[in-house]
């Protein structure tokens, strides 16, 4: 009962503050994680509601609603699977993955350097095998707030497009950049060096993932067919992603080897397969978009609630988080805006795609939780958990400006949520893009 009662004010209040968001022109993403602040342990929930319902009185009573994160999480990653349409692969993959490589890449170095002349500074703050996997965490971006963000705005145009692509592939390369980063920080504090960890079991998860969801996406596939009404072939959807996100989570070891599955790979690849196969997927989409509004906010309110504000008391973690943030920023930015440049995007792509790429959450939070086996783990967890707080709060805001100065959202107060965005900017885009690299 008090768990049915916690969810229905958890949609009460991150809808009626998105309200106040509105008033403030801030996307609602920031308003559902307001709201989840002020119901966790840290506000509401410290008042002994909780008993009733209401907020939640300790970050291990929003925990124990983690499966409603990790379904949502399914759902956003099967969505994104959407935009990796044959189409829209060839007229922008090859620079999707040129940029979502490079800028991961380069994010790492930023943030590796600075924390690496930190440690040197002063040796006592950061160990080197905290620094490098801190370096790696940081190429990692939340896929979540930017699609909403997208969603809510009707975003649309050439860089929002290799926005979403480049948010999938950079999932793959930060798990990628983590696993051999790990690895590594493992060798320096045990001093045996385990190609197995590094390299052999990273490549696994990838391909595992990647066969896991093209297989589960042509069952899919298969099943629709023997259905005919939209709301059976809607049901029938919903019910292979959550089988999608169940699958995803199992581990299991042979010969020394760990198996196991990236969530994110498994509902993306799923989600890529169903649509570039299934004529019919678009209008489906669609239809599962409308059923997974609630979840979405949902998400966003326990993830406002599980911050934990008392790292904010800590010295040491906002020296080296600020370090974090302020090195991971620039990354982000120089990274997205050298490979543009790179792979001839137009100069509106260049100056506005790294600002878009700010959002760090679940996976991060997924990355320090594996982390915390190092000597001063604690470190690493804290200091991605105040990252994790300054970006969810800024990024969506950052995100829906950059995109407005895009030209890809439609002013505020000049677009309805129940109609596409502004055609005029398609045309602007279209025109532009056509013109690239010129």
């Amino acid at each position: 009962m008090l768990i049915l009662i916690q969810i229905s004010i958890c949609l009460i209040g991150g809808l009626m503050m998105s309200r106040i968001a509105k008033l403030l022109n801030l996307p609602a993403v920031t308003a559902y994680l307001v709201a989840g602040l002020l119901l966790g342990p840290f506000c509401i929930g410290a008042l002994g509601l909780s008993d009733f319902g209401i907020g939640f009185g300790s970050l291990e009573g929003v925990a124990s609603l983690d499966l409603i994160s990790e379904a949502a999480l399914g759902f956003i990653a099967f969505t994104i699977g959407n935009e990796f349409r044959i189409e829209q692969l060839k007229q922008m993959g090859a620079k999707a993955i040129v940029v979502g490589i490079l800028q991961a890449v380069f994010t790492t170095f930023m943030v590796d350097a600075a924390l690496l002349i930190l440690h040197l500074i002063n040796p006592e703050l950061i160990s080197v095998s905290s620094a490098i996997t801190l370096g790696a965490i940081a190429a990692a971006t939340a896929p979540a707030a930017t699609l909403m963000v997208v969603r809510q705005y009707k975003a649309d145009g050439p860089m929002t497009k290799l926005l979403l692509l480049v948010v999938a592939i950079d999932d793959a390369v930060g798990l990628m950049l983590f696993s051999a980063s790990f690895g590594i920080a493992k060798v320096l504090e045990s001093g045996e060096i385990s190609l197995v960890t590094i390299i052999l079991e990273p490549i696994i998860e990838i391909v595992l993932s990647v066969l896991l969801g093209s297989a589960v996406g042509l069952a899919l596939f298969g099943i629709e067919k023997f259905f005919h009404s939209r709301s059976k072939r809607l049901s029938i959807s919903i019910a292979f992603v959550f089988l999608t996100i169940g699958l995803s989570m199992l581990e299991f070891e042979i010969g020394g080897i760990h198996f196991g599955f990236s969530l994110l790979l498994v509902c993306m690849m799923c989600g890529t397969l169903f649509c570039n196969v299934c004529d019919f997927s678009e209008e489906l989409m669609g239809r599962i978009d409308s059923w997974t509004a609630p979840l979405f906010v949902l998400f966003f309110v326990l993830s406002g609630a599980e911050l934990d504000l008392a790292i904010l008391s800590n010295p040491l973690v906002l020296i080296i988080g600020g370090v974090y943030i302020v090195f991971r920023s620039l990354g982000k930015y120089f990274g997205a805006y050298l490979s543009c440049a790179a792979t001839k995007c137009s100069k509106l792509i260049r100056k506005h795609l790294g600002i878009t790429l700010l959002p760090q959450a679940g996976v991060a939070l997924g990355m320090a939780l594996t982390a915390e086996s190092l000597s001063d783990g604690h470190v690493v967890r804290n200091v991605v958990l105040l990252s994790v707080l300054f970006y969810e709060l800024v990024g969506p805001a950052l995100t829906k400006r950059s995109l407005i100065a895009a030209g890809e959202i439609t002013p505020e107060g000049k677009t309805s949520a129940r109609t596409p965005n502004n055609p005029v900017g398609k045309i602007f885009h279209i025109g532009e893009q056509k013109g690239e690299g010129k």
